[in-house]
């Protein structure tokens, strides 16, 4: 992920803004607030949810696209306009035309930001995304190691240091996602891979930059960017229906959609860590065969330095260093990556015919970042699933979704809820 600055916004007449209030730190702990993984169903959020994925757009359109009435929408247009999230498009009304309601909206992204935060096992990504969910930048530092406490501050600073080069946009929220037990309630995680027994995540984020913050598993995350963020697919409504969301990377992870919300279990996301794959590849727990154990990155790696690929050490080698050795022709390279495809194949199988969901969407590089081993995960999946035919598919967001996880914690509250969330921002 490369850093990037934004240009200054151009200066249009046709838009009226109000000016950008500073970012004021509070004395008190910023608020903690459970993220809202769901597609919003309050006039507001629908009606701010057109203007994201159609804006400019009349309010007729935007009638017919919630299916509120017409005079429903120009209240939410006029409120959503007041609390600085819309703007109208003067420049673009229909020549002739009498009347505000022929006046288009759309969202006003240009003054806000929200901040994003991927603490991975290897890697911590930040990004800034605008409130129409496209990211503007973002960088990467290794995620410390040490005590939790240091390690949440030096990832606080990383952010605020980021945060700090966005002079033109005033930030609202800070999202943050990662692997572990997340309490969405208090921003506590424990997180064995880090060696993390109840971090503060939230408090220590959240304060560090002086601004609400919600914390998720990254799992349920990246389902919801698929809810939230995805561009819409024809005849796919999101919002209807049930879908199974699988991740495989360095760890692997499975979340659920119904009906337009991520399933958040009270106690947690559950565990496939452990689901036996019949192989033989020793695991931490003391049993063999563990699926995260055998397909994850690390694993992988240390496989590929045992059958000797050229040029793979395991102490010090990338998960893309097997792949450019299986695409240079290494067999041994190939074999490992053809079997780690077959298991994840099969495993995926395993779980559609276990929730039986409208949709299955394979996320993570384990997939993005191997396209060839991506045939043999379908051969696996379809001779394995005993139900009937299925499509599943890979996640459009491809080697960024870990930021557009982080990315949409941040902007769940806006979307489920903006004329709350926004109050709560103005309240900081």
């Amino acid at each position: 992920m490369s850093t990037s600055t934004l240009p200054s916004a151009a200066r249009s007449p046709q838009f009226v803004r109000r000016p950008v209030r500073p970012v004021r730190r509070p004395a008190a702990p910023a608020p903690i607030v459970r993220p809202d993984l769901r597609v919003g169903d309050s006039p507001a959020a629908a009606v701010f949810r057109v203007a994201r994925a159609r804006g400019p757009v009349s309010r007729d359109t935007a009638a017919r696209a919630t299916g509120l009435s017409t005079a429903t929408v120009n209240r939410q247009v006029a409120a959503l306009i007041d609390a600085g999230l819309l703007r109208e498009r003067a420049d673009l009304a229909i020549s002739g035309a009498v009347g505000r309601p022929r006046v288009p909206f759309e969202v006003d992204h240009e003054p806000y930001l929200t901040v994003g935060v991927h603490i991975g096992a290897v890697v911590t990504g930040i990004v800034a995304i605008d409130l129409r969910g496209r990211i503007l930048g973002g960088v990467e530092v290794p995620t410390p190691t040490g005590p939790q406490d240091l390690a949440l501050a030096r990832i606080a600073n990383s952010a605020r240091a980021f945060v700090g080069r966005w002079h033109r946009r005033r930030p609202l929220w800070v999202g943050v996602a990662l692997g572990g037990r997340v309490d969405p309630v208090t921003g506590l995680v424990d997180h064995p891979r880090l060696g993390w027994s109840g971090a503060p995540v939230g408090p220590a984020i959240g304060g560090g930059l002086g601004l609400p913050v919600s914390v998720a598993p990254h799992v349920e995350a990246m389902a919801a960017s698929e809810l939230l963020l995805a561009p819409h697919r024809p005849g796919d409504d999101a919002a209807v229906g049930t879908g199974l969301y699988f991740y495989a990377r360095e760890t692997v992870g499975v979340a659920v959609t119904i009906d337009g919300r991520v399933h958040t279990p009270t106690n947690g996301p559950g565990s496939i860590a452990h689901l036996p794959t019949g192989s033989s590849t020793p695991c931490p727990c003391g049993a063999r065969g563990c699926l995260e154990a055998t397909v994850g990155d690390r694993a992988t790696i240390t496989a590929a330095a045992d059958a000797g690929v050229p040029g793979i050490a395991a102490a010090d080698a990338s998960i893309g260093a097997v792949y450019r050795a299986a695409a240079s022709g290494s067999r041994a390279a190939q074999e490992l990556l053809v079997e780690r495809a077959r298991i994840l194949g099969r495993t995926v199988a395993m779980l559609r015919d276990l929730f039986n969901p409208d949709r299955v969407i394979l996320g993570g590089q384990a997939f993005t970042e191997h396209p060839a081993g991506v045939p043999h995960v379908a051969e696996a999946f379809a001779r394995t699933s005993t139900l009937s035919r299925t499509d599943i598919r890979i996640t459009g967001f491809g080697n960024r979704v870990q930021e557009f996880a982080a990315g949409v914690v941040s902007l769940s509250s806006l979307y489920a809820d903006p004329l709350t969330s926004i109050r709560r921002t103005n309240h900081q």
